[in-house]
């Protein structure tokens, strides 16, 4: 006969095997035990660690022998366990069974129901914080500028404020699509567009808009922002090449306004809500920009002729209608002239220089 010595200390448990089978558990003090080394076996292990791990744990369950020892869980597939230490949160457990010794530390595990695939808890930050986590939920977070648009295997389910959210994997197909609602700018750069008249402008506009409808701005089209650069696009073209050149130019704002108006009405329909729309450049060709420097300099110049040619014409009928009147009104010119010799007597001094006879006679009755 063989005897095999067990020493089994107060923190510890021995779990014991004869030929395979559980026989029962080991507690503290010296045990001996009848039968071969390779009959007998004792697996020691601690109740410092609370979870039991164990290739035969589910022998052990039926046993009957952790009645009293250990907190049994058996987990069917909906179902899924939060393991709490000492009021503290562990971790995460998947379906299947699972034991924890209690007594040398507090042990609870909480099972809840996995069949709603988004994971809620009042504890949720908590949880999460967990290393295990990551094991069994999916986990995203939802800036505070932003809505999380929610699919369940591809079908809408909700549409979620700013915050984290948890959901169990191998539950369905869970996918969240964070939509930022800021102001966005979307530029519409280097577009070369030709004019009815056949002239080649390059352009830029910009359009600045926001997501209002979250759902729809990921449902309608594979990518609203795309959508939207494409919508601007083709509008901007539409615009401008109905119109020649010089209508283009002297009325650029009807072109601004029938733009953001076909811009907007797309945009309605993909969820979006435009707030401003722009040309923000018109880029001429290097010889049209020289052609048409010409025709303004050439149309200021003839501005400027005209407005001389009108000073000209009206200095000359403002001499004519004096004249009108002095000749009508005698003693008006003698006044006129009284006032031009004061002004030359004042300048200096007045010297007449006498010729011919009776000029004398002229001047002093002049005088």
């Amino acid at each position: 006969m063989f005897y095999k010595r067990i020493k089994i200390r107060s923190y510890e448990v021995g779990l014991y095997f004869r030929d395979g089978e559980f026989k029962g558990l080991l507690t503290e003090g010296r045990h001996w035990l009848m039968g071969p080394s390779w009959k007998v076996q004792v697996d020691v292990v601690s109740r410092r660690d609370p979870w039991l791990q164990h290739d035969e744990l589910d022998a052990i369950v039926k046993s009957g022998a952790l009645t009293d020892e250990a907190v049994v869980v058996d987990l069917k597939d909906n179902d899924r366990g939060l393991v709490w230490i000492e009021g503290r949160f562990s971790h995460i457990l998947p379906p299947g069974l699972y034991a924890y010794w209690t007594g040398q530390k507090g042990v609870r595990v909480e099972v809840v129901d996995a069949s709603e695939v988004r994971f809620k808890h009042a504890e949720l930050k908590r949880i999460l914080g967990s290393p295990y986590a990551g094991q069994v939920l999916d986990i995203c977070t939802v800036e505070r500028s932003a809505v999380g648009v929610v699919f369940y295997d591809g079908e809408y389910v909700e549409t979620l404020p700013p915050g984290q959210y948890a959901y169990w994997r191998r539950t369905a197909d869970a996918k969240v699509v964070e939509v930022d609602l800021r102001e966005q700018t979307l530029d519409v750069a280097g577009q070369e567009i030709m004019t009815a008249d056949k002239v080649t402008l390059r352009m830029n506009a910009v359009v600045t808009y926001r997501v209002v409808d979250a759902r729809q701005a990921v449902t309608v089209a594979d990518g609203a922002k795309q959508s939207l650069y494409r919508e601007a696009q083709l509008a901007l073209r539409a615009v401008v090449a109905t119109r020649d050149l010089d209508a283009f130019l002297t009325d650029k704002d009807a072109v601004t306004d029938e733009f953001a108006e076909s811009v907007r009405r797309r945009s309605g329909e993909l969820g979006l809500e435009v707030v401003s729309v722009g040309v923000r450049d018109v880029i001429l060709p290097g010889d049209m920009k020289d052609l048409l420097n010409k025709v303004t300099e050439a149309k200021k110049a003839a501005e400027a002729n005209l407005i001389s040619r009108r000073e000209e014409t009206a200095a000359m009928r403002s001499q004519a209608n004096t004249a009108r009147l002095l000749a009508d009104n005698p003693t008006l010119m003698r006044l006129r002239e009284l006032e031009v010799l004061e002004k030359v007597a004042t300048a200096g001094d007045l010297k007449v220089v006498l010729g011919e006879k009776g000029l004398a006679d002229r001047v002093v009755n002049l005088l």
